[in-house]
């Protein structure tokens, strides 16, 4: 294969110094790649957008001293041109390129003034990377509106046209395979020029890849390190992932590989999945050994695909990485790698972002967490905290004990709301209070942990605030169980109202709930 790559998922809240970029740009050198993409979306600071980079966002400086550095490694950029736009569409200066008024993650490409911003963006883009490769995006755009036919007419008027843009430059463009997939004929406007990035993260892509190599578009393979699903990684489906991929790539004589890694905001740490990534570099490297290897999964539903995938056991490369990185490196790994997710529940493999981050600090209220899974994981078969401590007794590193400390205080903080929820309904309201108070200290120590990562692994900014957050709304909650958990109200609010962030007094039938509209 032509390309051996892994993509740094900047967009995610990253804060990538030069320092931690030599770091990374090394390491994949090292590990067989011969390049790396840095995946931006709003976190760089574009010269013609000025008002788009937050605080440690990706310099151009910071990338051209990376190139001078490496002159043998590629680093590719990786820009969204229509969707995953969500960075600059909720920033004040870029609110009027969206599809929908504080809606979505899409641009509006019937917009001339978005058009001419994804040409400034292009142009930048150019300036600053010397890769021949630009990759503009195109996945996952949800909002086209219309009939097939109109999306299929919108979606090919906007990348076509900007594909041979990039050429005009001077460069190759490169685009993301799925929303091809949903409307074929768009590929009619794509210039050849063009590499199509195909994503099966749950499947060996030769089959998915065929509309692309048969109308004779380069096409590149890209298998994914499940973080985004997983408390941490799920590492037997990982190798499995990047195995098909790179050794479909073999036997079909495609690009290249572009293992991605997704979403290390919500706690996730790059530090902690570094020998995964060399791993996956390995695996490239040998997969010629393997090239006749078969995944026969054509006609397999995508729940059948993930399947599949969570009957996986095999991490033998991936533990094998993660030794080489301390003696006991590799038992941590394979328990929070291969052992949690075997606990089943919440912890096991899926297709979807980790209900636990997401439900713990994403929206605000970590008693979604106990609200949605809280049963499941405290009447289940148990014992996460022991294993996250077993895991924690083997970490080599307060990277990988932040990760053990997330899920343990996690489930910590199920106990803690459980038993509230009893004493609250028993009629005891101080002592619901007295088991929620210990929850105050769980989200100050996980702040910590937030900050630990920012600053070992350039990690997000925002896990800290989220901690500070739920820390605020504990209290809240605390603070109206205090006034009203009395039955001052003539009535008692159930616990599942007391703790909603939009609990509003005397409203005992939650109109706010029952009224779908409201929350338009």
């Amino acid at each position: 294969m032509r390309l051996r790559m892994w993509t740094y998922d900047v967009a995610r809240e990253q804060c990538p110094t030069y320092e931690y970029l030599r770091k990374l740009c090394r390491l994949t050198l090292d590990s067989g790649y011969n390049a790396i993409g840095l995946y931006l979306e709003h976190r760089f600071e574009y010269p013609s957008a000025p008002w788009i980079a937050g605080k440690g966002a990706l310099t151009p400086d910071v990338v051209k001293l990376i190139q001078q550095d490496f002159p043998d490694l590629q680093i590719i950029p990786f820009i969204n041109l229509l969707g995953h736009f969500e960075g600059f569409l909720y920033t004040e200066g870029g609110q009027d390129y969206a599809k929908e008024r504080f809606k979505g993650m899409q641009a509006d490409p019937n917009n001339a003034e978005f058009l001419s911003f994804c040409h400034r963006l292009i142009d930048d883009t150019v300036q600053i990377f010397s890769s021949n490769l630009i990759h503009i995006g195109g996945d996952e755009t949800q909002q086209l509106g219309g009939t097939d036919e109109e999306k299929t007419q919108t979606y090919a008027h906007h990348f076509g046209p900007l594909a041979d843009y990039v050429i005009q430059k001077g460069r190759t463009p490169g685009v993301w395979g799925d929303m091809f997939h949903e409307h074929p004929q768009a590929l009619e406007s794509l210039p050849k020029e063009t590499v199509v990035f195909d994503w099966q993260y749950f499947k060996s892509p030769e089959h998915t890849s065929r509309l692309f190599r048969d109308q004779g578009f380069r096409t590149v393979f890209c298998p994914a390190i499940h973080t985004y699903n997983a408390a941490w990684c799920h590492l037997p489906q990982s190798e499995r992932n990047v195995r098909e991929h790179a050794e479909a790539a073999e036997r079909l004589g495609v690009e290249g590989v572009c293992v991605t890694t997704w979403e290390c905001g919500l706690f996730g740490n790059y530090n902690t999945i570094l020998p995964a990534i060399e791993a996956s570099g390995k695996i490239l490297a040998e997969a010629q050994a393997e090239k006749d290897r078969a995944y026969p999964l054509e006609n397999a539903t995508h729940a059948e695909d993930i399947a599949v995938y969570a009957k996986e056991t095999n991490a033998d490369i991936f533990l094998q990485a993660y030794l080489k990185h301390g003696e006991t490196s590799e038992e941590w790994a394979r328990i929070l790698g291969c052992e949690l997710p075997a606990q089943g529940g919440e912890w096991a493999f899926s297709g979807i972002r980790s209900r636990m981050k997401s439900r713990m600090f994403l929206y605000s209220n970590p008693f979604l967490f106990w609200l949605r899974n809280g049963k499941d994981i405290l009447y289940g078969p148990g014992g996460i905290t022991e294993l996250a401590e077993r895991a924690s007794a083997f970490a080599t590193n307060a990277d990988q004990r932040g990760v053990c400390s997330l899920i343990a205080k996690s489930v910590e903080f199920l106990f803690h709301v459980e038993k509230a929820s009893q004493a609250y309904a028993e009629g005891h309201p101080g002592t619901a209070i007295t088991c929620l108070s210990p929850c105050r200290q769980i989200f100050d120590e996980l702040e910590k942990v937030a900050h630990a990562t920012h600053l070992n692994s350039c990690g997000s900014l925002a896990d800290a605030h989220r901690c500070r957050a739920a820390k605020r709304h504990v209290e809240e909650v605390i603070h109206r169980i205090k006034q009203y958990g009395d039955g001052s109200l003539g009535y008692l609010p159930s616990f599942d109202t007391i703790i909603h962030p939009k609990f509003i007094p005397h409203d005992q039938a939650n109109w706010w709930l029952i009224n779908s509209w409201a929350n338009e």
